[in-house]
């Protein structure tokens, strides 16, 4: 929260103190404000916390109490939500932002097969306006409760200066706990093992410098409605019907989760220290219609598949011979899952067959 300024030079020690900052408020930083903005967020916080999270909102650190598990291998992970912040606030869609920022960070720690334990917010501004900065807390609370998380605190930091008045920036960290007999990391990948992929939801948080550019206004219409409520679907969340698979002994042997650099980048990471190929069938799902838009204005096919998730928000490697069990648990959880592909001998990577 902090401002510095810059030293007067020569002869400019004269100041006119009229003129000049005499405290934190002209100095462009509101303390009052960000007092608001902490009070209307405590109710949020507060509403995801089970007797593991020891003390209140608002002491220096937050503390966890890791009783009734064994032997656990904590498993941390930090992200943001990139420029799909721009639409979402010029949109208004506050709550969009928090579930983002923590799907973003809570489908990567479940790679691992973690279930996450707590959560820490960090949203930098220009100007703080309580009622904004409280509606993306908001969100990230609300996406907490349903992965069975902690939202334990956060920092709220108002910056002139740095960012303009209206901009806002929103990170995350999570740390989650697995026990080690149970720990995911892709070590038993082996050949014949089978790829399902599992259904996202649109662009989720990947790709949106490339969207803004392309797309002139968006407030066109597509399939009956503006284009920019497609885009701002949430990132889904994968933690409870994986969790649930692991619970009832599934083999899950690698997972990824399907972001930036799509299915090329992010599957490989499932196995990442083996000599192996995974090898997908791009006509085993449906691909989202939002896809064929963005195609049409001109990207290419290599560019599509190495910039967005396609449809395939999270995908995870298995035997083949429980591919059939898992595909429907997963249908009888309401999810969409396919058999996209299988794991070969050959050097680390993807190919599409």
């Amino acid at each position: 929260m902090e401002q510095k300024g810059q030293r007067p030079k020569g002869n400019q020690m004269s100041v006119n103190k009229r003129d000049s900052a005499a405290s934190y408020k002209d100095a462009g930083v509101d303390k009052a404000e960000g007092h608001r903005a902490v009070e209307k967020m405590k109710t949020s916080a507060a509403a995801t916390h089970g007797p593991q999270v020891l003390g209140g909102l608002g002491a220096f650190a937050s503390l966890y109490s890791m009783e009734g598990w064994s032997d656990p291998i904590l498993v941390a992970g930090t992200d943001g939500v990139g420029t799909k912040l721009r639409l979402a606030l010029d949109a208004g869609k506050l709550d969009v932002i928090g579930r983002d920022c923590y799907a973003m960070v809570a489908n990567d720690i479940l790679c691992h097969g973690a279930k996450p334990l707590f959560f820490l917010d960090y949203i930098a501004c220009g100007k703080l306006e309580a009622e904004k900065a409280a509606g993306i807390v908001a969100g990230m609370a609300d996406a907490c409760a349903e992965d069975g998380c902690a939202l334990v605190g956060g920092e709220t930091a108002e910056m002139p200066g740095i960012y303009a008045s209206g901009d806002y920036d929103v990170a995350g960290f999570a740390v989650g706990a697995v026990e080690r007999p149970r720990m995911v990391n892709g070590t038993a990948v082996e050949e014949g093992d089978t790829v399902i992929g599992i259904a996202s939801n649109g662009v989720h948080s990947n790709g949106f410098s490339l969207v803004r550019a392309l797309f002139p206004d968006f407030s066109m219409q597509f399939k009956g409605k503006p284009l920019i409520e497609k885009l701002l679907i949430p990132t889904r969340l994968y933690g409870r019907p994986v969790r649930a698979l692991l619970d009832d002994g599934a083999s899950i042997r690698g997972m990824a989760h399907i972001t930036g650099g799509g299915l090329p980048e992010n599957l490989p990471r499932a196995f990442n220290h083996r000599n192996l190929q995974a090898h997908v069938d791009t006509t085993a799902w449906p691909e989202p219609d939002i896809f064929g838009l963005i195609r049409s204005y001109g990207v290419p096919e290599e560019e599509m598949r190495g910039t967005f998730n396609m449809g395939i928000g999270f995908a995870l490697v298995v035997p083949e011979s429980e591919t059939g069990d898992i595909l429907i648990s997963l249908a009888e959880s309401g999810e969409k899952a396919w058999k996209i592909g299988s794991i070969r001998n050959g050097k680390r990577g993807l190919c599409y067959d």
